[in-house]
């Protein structure tokens, strides 16, 4: 099988499965979001450090305790991340997962916002009338809502800012998972301890099932991540940026069609605005990225017989605050704006 189709497949299985976690987290009940959380903490770091086990890739510890600054920047997304994964399972469990799809429906285009006004870049012509559609959007959900869709925002927000930091730290994904579960492990840890002094933990009191269930939050988070990194590697950011839709469109129809969640007409309105922002978004990105390519063909001479042809590498960062990868492209990267739209880790959550 071709590289580059290989890798599209592994990104569909990567996204597909960021897109049916609302499937997953009600099957935790009557575990509340923190409990959830808390576990889901815990169990990632045994399932990425089985990983980098059996990778025996240990070296990069000791180099990322030399460089504090990356040290930081892992502790604040560390930080980030966990705001996104429980507000998200609070949402799926509160029966608000077309919200919550919303939210990562939004993220590229708060992505671009931060952009501008955090790494002072300009917006082509089309790109702000995309964050203009997604602005309207946004307002016609909060009249239908009866107030701002905060779970969205928060969510939409809080993985913008996580894509944005984990792409200032440039550390691999299962090694970045891994200190951001290690600094979350002993919080976590310690109320899973007062829940089961306090009587009211789950794990284990509500059968073999549910505990293997919770023990599992932690093979679905890593899973997911590894198909998207061999995804990365094989094929361009423009082709991740189209699956990366696939995760929201499968939380929508999971709330729409299998939660039965109530859609009025100025819902789907709403909706039908940020799906059009979003066309125009990915159709300005593909023109761009194509009229990136022909200056590049144009700037490089032919090249001698024998030479060996450059490949850029740019980042790119997913969702379920999933983290950093490098990807081979062909022309100029879109810039930062860009590479921290490439939603999702992961982090989808």
């Amino acid at each position: 099988m071709p590289e580059t189709r290989r890798g599209v497949l592994y990104g569909i299985a990567a996204y597909s499965m960021w897109g049916l976690f609302p499937l997953y987290w009600p099957l935790l009940k009557p575990s509340t979001a923190l409990e959830i959380l808390a576990h889901r903490i815990a169990w990632s770091l045994v399932a990425v450090v089985a990983i980098l086990a059996v990778r025996r890739h240990w070296s990069w510890f000791r180099a990322l305790l030399r460089t504090p600054r990356k040290l930081g920047l892992l502790v604040l997304a560390a930080a980030i991340i966990t705001v996104n994964w429980g507000l998200y399972i609070y949402a799926v469990n509160s029966g608000n997962v077309v919200e919550g799809a919303l939210g990562y429906f939004i993220n590229p285009l708060v992505s671009v916002l931060f952009g501008v006004f955090l790494l002072k870049e300009r917006l082509r012509r089309w790109q702000w009338v995309a964050v203009g559609l997604g602005t309207v959007a946004v307002v016609i959900l909060a009249f239908d809502y009866g107030r701002p869709p905060w779970i969205a925002l928060v969510l939409a927000a809080s993985f913008g800012t996580y894509g944005l930091v984990k792409k200032t730290a440039g550390v691999g994904a299962a090694e970045s998972m891994t200190v951001e579960t290690l600094v979350l492990l002993l919080p976590a840890l310690g109320y899973l301890v007062y829940l089961e002094q306090q009587g009211t933990s789950t794990f284990g009191n509500v059968g073999a099932g549910h505990a293997l269930l919770l023990a599992g939050a932690g093979v679905v988070t890593a899973v997911p991540l590894l198909c998207f990194t061999a995804s990365a590697i094989r094929i361009p950011l423009t082709t991740i940026g189209l699956l990366q839709y696939i995760a929201p469109l499968l939380q929508f129809l999971c709330g729409v069609f299998v939660m039965r969640e109530v859609m009025p007409p100025s819902r789907w309105l709403g909706f039908c605005v940020i799906w059009l922002a979003l066309s125009i978004f990915t159709w300005d990105s593909l023109r761009a990225a194509a009229r990136s390519r022909r200056t590049v063909a144009k700037s490089v001479p032919a090249r001698e017989p024998g030479s060996v042809e450059s490949v850029e590498t740019v980042e790119t960062v997913t969702g379920d605050g999933q983290e950093p990868r490098t990807a081979r492209t062909s022309g100029l990267s879109s810039g930062s704006t860009s590479a921290c739209s490439r939603a999702a880790a992961s982090e989808r959550s």
